[in-house]
């Protein structure tokens, strides 16, 4: 079988089964390692740019769309219903393998969302949307799999960082594209698609050529440092025979599994929010420009992206995780609470709401990586053999969380659905007032409601932001069944024991 290990060229009908067969058979040297972990980051990365970018363009599309933020909302609940169940089937991939996954989805969610903009309709709009969420359901389960399979216990919460850049990332240059290119492209909602799909396919060439897994019997072992790599070699072949793959729900499905993937799932509650909402809020609570707000937008995902790499880098050298999810939570809960106090403020300034957002994401970002290295090692002492199970419960409670926040936030903050077609009701009254006509009674009455709704809907988003804080502080208690230790002592000698037993 042909590997990166292996630099001879192949011939020609091995090529052809490089493309489908992707199995490594001995653990990769730390150059090639990078190579794939590099690749399965600029993979979740790309998945996720296209899984944003409607919420970057969300005014523009309701406008397109004629549709309404009630509908937008539940077509969102419903997408994340059928994501869940997705991420359910990416279990697979431990019998399967996830590189093939990874790589082929990529090629299908790239071309469905360069067809996005084509969809004759609101229906179809959604429709397409759900059969892309379910695609990419299944591979972003694969992804930290592959993750977990090239990164040993020491350097994991550096590598779940990085992987964690992927959807922040990915937020990020959908703010960052859509604020430098939308003005210039007349507003075109389509050309984020458009500019989405391309990058996807381009990531899907990349994967299809240089992405590789390592086989079962490898993939089944706890690796705790790159120093046990012969070990992990020489048992290969036993591990893989040995490996329980019976009953695989029963054994992941136990209380130091669920409590944590419920517990991080509810805490990102306000990332999901921001993903969606933000430029809606932003725009229709303080008056910026689908633009202006995603010039926030990209303050919010930058910090974020920075804290990630930092805080899981810091945590694998002090060897603990949980301290970091404590301290995280913290800073979350307190800057939540900044927030929502401002949006009784309509006037507050770009760079102070720069600053709220910015310091909200380190505190997320601060708890999120150390809990991904934690939940992989929890997930490792149950059973190694079964780690896309694991992470696939994982997947299922956080799509699971998505839809039913997202449901939950259209009866709190009703007033969003008047707010989102105010700008057309008031072109429309006046465009009456220059002609000279009076506005009809039905247009009185949306003017009279949209008044109604600007006055109700900070006090309603501040209502939310106060269910996400007590999310946040639920998820301090969810978090406590995971492996590892609070105290950095602890966790050396816990280090030194195990390589004295080698």
């Amino acid at each position: 079988m042909t590997t990166l290990e292996h630099p001879a060229a192949p011939e020609p009908r091995a090529a052809i089964d490089r493309l489908w067969k992707r199995d490594l058979d001995r653990y990769p040297e730390t150059g090639p390692r990078v190579w794939y972990l590099a690749v399965v980051v600029l993979a979740t990365i790309v998945l996720y740019c296209e899984q944003y970018v409607t919420g970057g363009v969300a005014p523009l599309v309701l406008a397109h769309f004629e549709m309404s933020f009630l509908f937008y909302v539940n077509a969102l609940v419903v997408g994340g219903l059928v994501g869940a169940f997705g991420a359910l089937a990416a279990g697979l991939c431990d019998k399967w393998g996830r590189a093939n996954l990874v790589a082929y989805g990529l090629g299908v969610t790239g071309v469905l969302t360069l067809l996005v903009p084509s969809m004759p309709n609101k229906w179809a709009f959604v429709v397409l949307l759900t059969v892309i969420g379910m695609v990419e359901g299944v591979i972003l389960v694969a992804t930290p799999a592959l993750v977990r399979d090239f990164s040993p216990q020491i350097g994991r919460a550096s590598a779940m960082g990085f992987w964690t850049l992927g959807p922040v990332v990915a937020s990020l240059i959908v703010s960052f594209v859509a604020n430098r290119t939308l003005e210039r492209l007349d507003d075109s909602w389509a050309s984020q698609y458009y500019i989405m799909g391309a990058f996807g396919l381009v990531v899907f060439a990349i994967a299809l050529a240089g992405l590789r897994e390592l086989n079962p019997g490898l993939r089944s072992q706890v690796m705790v440092s790159a120093e046990d790599r012969a070990k992990v070699e020489a048992r290969a072949a036993q591990a893989e025979a040995s490996a329980d793959l019976g009953r695989p729900w029963a054994q992941m499905l136990k209380f130091d599994i669920l409590a944590p993937a419920a517990g991080i799932s509810i805490f990102l509650i306000i990332y999901y929010t921001a993903v969606g909402f933000f430029t809606i809020y932003l725009t229709t609570t303080f008056g910026f420009s689908t633009s202006r707000a995603n010039g926030i937008n990209t303050w919010y995902w930058a910090m974020d992206a920075i804290a990630l790499v930092v805080v899981g880098l810091v945590s694998d050298r002090l060897r603990v995780r949980k301290p970091f999810m404590a301290g995280g939570t913290v800073l979350a809960v307190v800057m939540t609470y900044v927030f929502l106090t401002r949006a009784t403020h309509p006037h507050t300034s770009f760079g102070a709401l720069a600053t709220i957002v910015s310091l909200l994401a380190v505190g997320l970002a601060i708890a999120y990586a150390p809990w991904m290295a934690a939940f992989t090692e929890t997930i490792e002492r149950r059973n190694p053999a079964l780690m896309a199970h694991g992470l696939a419960v994982w997947g299922w409670t956080t799509r699971i969380a998505v839809a039913g926040s997202i449901f939950v936030l259209q009866y709190v903050v009703s007033s969003a659905n008047t707010l989102v077609s105010a700008p057309e009701k008031l072109a429309e009254a006046k465009a009456a007032k220059e002609a000279g006509h009076a506005p009809s009674a039905a247009l009185m009455q949306h003017l009279a409601d949209i008044k109604q709704a600007a006055a109700d809907a900070p006090h309603q988003w501040q209502h939310w932001w106060w269910v996400c804080i007590v999310a946040q502080l639920l998820f301090f208690a969810l978090m406590l069944p995971l492996a590892g230790r609070w105290s950095p002592r602890a966790a050396k000698a816990d280090l030194e024991a195990a390589e004295a037993e080698k």
